[in-house]
């Protein structure tokens, strides 16, 4: 018990690594962060089932985050890329957004207002959330937006694009 009070101890009065202390005691280089994507919907959205990576790529997961929105609600390009796809996947219209660098962002149901072929600015609208009797039933209890993201063919969590995933750093309380 003794040990385990010492560490925490050292944990509050030695400074982090990295960190250089300013005049007012506090750290002089803490930094904001600056997402690298903007959130599909607006304003940010309630993640309604989050991304759950399946053990092996042909078992069952989550290959994205379900979003909660409204029907109708516009959906917008996270990044600028170019649209690779809109259409039908099984039984829900799928539109498709190429991010470059290997990235491709899938959304559905989206009722598409942009083609194929067509070039998308960071937070422009590709299109508006499908009412969910417009596609079979059985996604979400709710309506919401399912969000997919896929680097280089895998299927990553589309939240390190927009959240802070970076470590939690304790810093001194003095």
């Amino acid at each position: 018990m003794s040990g385990l009070l010492a560490a925490m101890l050292l944990a509050v009065t030695v400074p982090a690594a990295g960190w250089e202390q300013g005049v007012s005691g506090g750290p002089a280089n803490v930094s904001t962060y600056e997402p690298a994507w903007s959130w599909p919907l607006s304003p940010v959205p309630a993640v309604v089932r989050p991304f759950e990576a399946p053990p092996q790529r042909w078992l069952a997961g989550h290959r994205g985050v379900d979003l909660a929105a409204p029907p109708g609600v516009p959906v917008l390009s996270p990044a600028a890329g170019t649209v690779t796809f809109t259409g039908w996947v099984v039984n829900r219209p799928v539109l498709t957004v190429d991010l470059g660098d290997g990235l491709l962002a899938s959304f559905e149901p989206v009722v598409a207002e942009k083609s194929a072929g067509e070039p998308v600015a960071e937070g422009e609208v590709l299109g508006r959330l499908a009412d969910p009797a417009s596609a079979a039933p059985g996604h979400c209890a709710a309506s919401c937006l399912h969000w997919g993201v896929r680097l280089n063919r895998e299927y990553v969590n589309p939240l390190k694009y927009v959240t802070d995933r970076r470590p939690s750093v304790l810093l001194p309380l003095r």
